[in-house]
């Protein structure tokens, strides 16, 4: 949208063209700047190396204006945290010019504890005009446990230090006594210090170049700019929905483990998509857990905002009014909107990432129903993270803690004509980064055996997943380190495939005792496949908490690849024997699951077995008895696996038809259940999951592959008005 039509649109064409894009422009990059101030001063490599952070400036009220490209969680939640600042502040007239506060309390904004927001009102003239806020997840607030991550808490108050909206500054002066408490709850005061000064920093340089532009410009000028700017984002996202038909759009996905015990908490979506709005129903989620995986109010929002920016609004400008067409309904008391006290410090790790996980699976089945939108659909990306925190004495016999972040490098979720990226980072970073091997091992006494791709943890499709990674490190030139890593998606498959694509592998958690040096370590375990495949490593479980490296031993972690899109046996026989070559598919995957018959080293296709073995999968889909019609041919475009006719209609691509548009399609399908193997070898289904096939009636082509508790109904993904 040209800045002519915004103006005119919004009555504020008494700005010219020219000077309403140097303002917007000037805006994002006041933005920019922040997080430049704030990476330059911050000491930590969650902030230096993975950009674990965000910022973002805001209106009077707290309504984004702009936001980076860093970790959307964090923009979308802010807003909340000044929000509520607002609210305990403003009325007592306690918010002045030169103050800042400081929140990590998830009941006030934050997502969990270690993300520390520090926030500033902005005055010109003595008249409040908006905010500049900086947000970064912190390396140790306190607590139970080291980073913060407190697995075995049964409440918020044994989790970190909770700051519920504090003036660090005032006047312009910081309050030294509060500095010191702060300093005095964290086990790494030097990092924490340095991340808030970046904080502080960034605000102070957002604060000076807003002056800088409201001096230039008018206050009632810049002033405009940003409320218009909001505005033209709502519009057109509003004109985006109409295009889109009207209906219900629905998502499961699960949680193992909640830091005690190894129960299994479901999260719901169901999106009401009605004229230019929509609604976001969470009702059918789990209740609250014990552990530690809820989230509260703000990282569900925060959730449900990363998964429709890049999938409604990728050329629609990021900023509030890309929400005021969007209503949450969370029933309170659920793993996703929890109630006070209950644990919440690895929400982001767990119910927010579950969260964001349904919101891509249901908006992408929503735009997928809109022909103009299908290539924005796609597969979940990397549907898990796993927390590696280690902590001890370094070579120097100095305190040492770090949190690694590798586990970003995950595998991407496929699209309706394109694989996803391998090693593409996680959905909610739009600009994703890791810290180089030798970065981690110069900053600490680790070293790596490998980090490296994994093969076949690519969700098979007709467009397969990414690939994902893996890594081994042990401690070195020490005689060992403290330990801690949780996750989520060892024994679930969050990275769910689209219409037939299957999902990306499961993650892993291994730990090899040993007493061997270094160097035979190194000649011994040169990939993943090494370590999984010994007999004597352990397999640790989602949540194993806190354990012991010694010399010698060697933890092992691998992340989910990103799920497939469309059925792997329509995936061209040629593109599988490439991803042969590139290591991303074993020979004996490539029969199984894209039934492509290769041998050698250069992956030669035998097409006549290629066929046979195609056919007889097909069968099996069909309990043996031959397809009503033939199959597909393989292809590369981006035709749909379902249409939706013109009798409104559901109907597969082989002409098959499957039902009205407002009724479920899946009991016209062909259902089987099968094994996780069957979706991969590094596929694994927790004891109270099961995987269901739904397949064409006619031609046999797979459309779903759903995750599902076995005493559960399978979920009615999609029907239109």
């Amino acid at each position: 949208m040209t800045a002519a039509t915004v103006l005119k649109a919004d009555n504020t064409s008494r700005i010219d063209p020219i000077t309403f894009e140097v303002i917007r422009h000037k805006l994002q990059a006041i933005t920019e700047e922040q997080a430049i101030t704030l990476k330059r001063v911050s000491g930590s490599p969650v902030v230096t190396e993975a950009t674990d952070f965000n910022n973002g400036l805001y209106l009077a009220d707290g309504s984004i204006v702009t936001m980076g490209p860093q970790v959307i969680f964090h923009t979308g939640t802010m807003s909340t945290v000044i929000r509520n600042i607002i609210k305990d502040f403003e009325p007592r007239g306690e918010i002045r010019e030169g103050d800042m506060f400081i929140l990590n309390d998830p009941y006030k904004g934050a997502i969990h504890q270690p993300d520390v927001s520090i926030v500033a009102p902005f005055f010109y003239q003595g008249r409040h005009c908006g905010w500049a806020g900086s947000c970064a997840h912190q390396l140790d607030v306190g607590g139970m446990s080291f980073g913060s991550w407190a697995y075995r808490a049964t409440e918020v108050q044994q989790e970190a230090m909770l700051l519920t909206g504090l003036k660090l500054i005032d006047g312009g002066k910081l309050r030294e006594d509060l500095w010191q408490m702060i300093m005095s709850m964290t086990r790494l005061p030097n990092y924490l210090g340095l991340d808030l000064k970046g904080m502080i920093a960034a605000n102070h340089v957002a604060i000076q170049r807003l002056t800088e532009l409201f001096d230039r410009y008018g206050m009632e000028t810049v002033d405009s700019v940003m409320n218009a700017e909001i505005d033209a984002s709502e519009r057109r996202m509003r004109e985006r929905l109409r295009k889109i038909p009207d209906g219900v759009y629905r998502a499961r996905d699960y949680i193992d483990h909640d830091g005690h015990t190894n129960a299994l908490y479901r999260v719901c979506l169901a999106i009401h998509k009605r004229g230019d709005t929509l609604e976001f129903d969470l009702e059918g989620t789990s209740e609250q857990a014990p552990g530690f995986i809820n989230c509260t109010w703000s990282g569900m929002k925060g959730a449900l905002l990363t998964g429709l920016l890049p999938i409604l609004a990728p050329d629609i400008r990021w900023n509030e009014g890309v929400l005021r067409p969007v209503t949450i309904h969370a029933p309170e008391g659920t793993l996703c909107n929890a109630k006070w006290p209950a644990p919440v410090s690895g929400a982001t790790v767990c119910a927010v990432w579950i969260v964001m996980n349904v919101a891509v699976a249901a908006l992408s089945r929503m735009v997928s129903c809109a022909p103009d939108m299908v290539r924005e659909a796609q597969a979940v990306t990397k549907g898990q993270m796993s927390v590696l925190t280690l902590a001890g004495l370094n070579r120097n016999g100095e305190a040492y803690g770090t949190l690694l972040l590798d586990s970003m490098a995950g595998g991407g979720g496929a699209s309706i004509d394109k694989d996803g990226l391998d090693g593409s980072g996680d959905y909610d970073v739009p600009r994703p980064a890791i810290a180089n091997v030798e970065a981690n091992e110069a900053s600490g006494p680790i070293l790596y055996l490998f980090r490296s791709f994994v093969p076949d943890t690519a969700g098979p499709g007709r467009m397969r997943g990414g690939g994902s990674t893996g890594l081994a490190l042990v401690a070195h030139d020490v005689e060992g380190l403290d330990a801690m890593v949780i996750g989520h998606g060892v024994e679930v498959p969050n990275s769910t495939g689209l219409y037939g694509g299957l999902p990306g592998a499961c993650a892993y958690h291994l730990l090899k005792r040993s007493n061997q040096s270094v160097g035979a370590l190194i000649d011994r375990y040169w990939n993943a496949g090494q370590v999984m495949a010994d007999g004597d490593v352990e397999d640790l479980g989602a949540k194993p908490g806190g354990f012991r490296i010694g010399q010698g031993d060697v933890f092992c972690y691998t992340f989910q690849g990103g799920g497939g899109y469309g059925d792997p046996l329509l995936r061209a026989p040629s593109r599988v024997a490439q991803d042969i070559r590139d290591g991303h598919v074993t020979v004996e995957s490539a029969a199984a699951l894209y039934g492509v018959v290769a041998s050698g080293k250069s992956a030669e296709i035998d097409l006549a077995a290629t066929e046979a073995k195609r056919d007889a999968i097909r069968r099996e889909r069909f309990g043996g008895r031959k397809p009503k019609t033939a199959a597909p041919q393989p292809r590369n475009d981006a035709s749909a696996e379902m249409r939706i006719g013109e009798d409104r209609h559901f109907h597969c691509a082989c002409g098959a038809d499957l039902g009205p548009t407002s009724e479920d399609w899946k009991p016209k399908a062909a259902m089987r259940k099968v094994p996780a193997s069957a979706c991969g070898p590094h596929v694994r289904t927790h004891r109270e999951l099961e995987l269901r096939e739904f397949s064409c009636p006619d031609c046999a082509t797979l459309l779903e592959l759903e995750v599902c508790r076995k005493d559960e109904d399978s979920l009615w993904s999609l029907s239109l008005a």
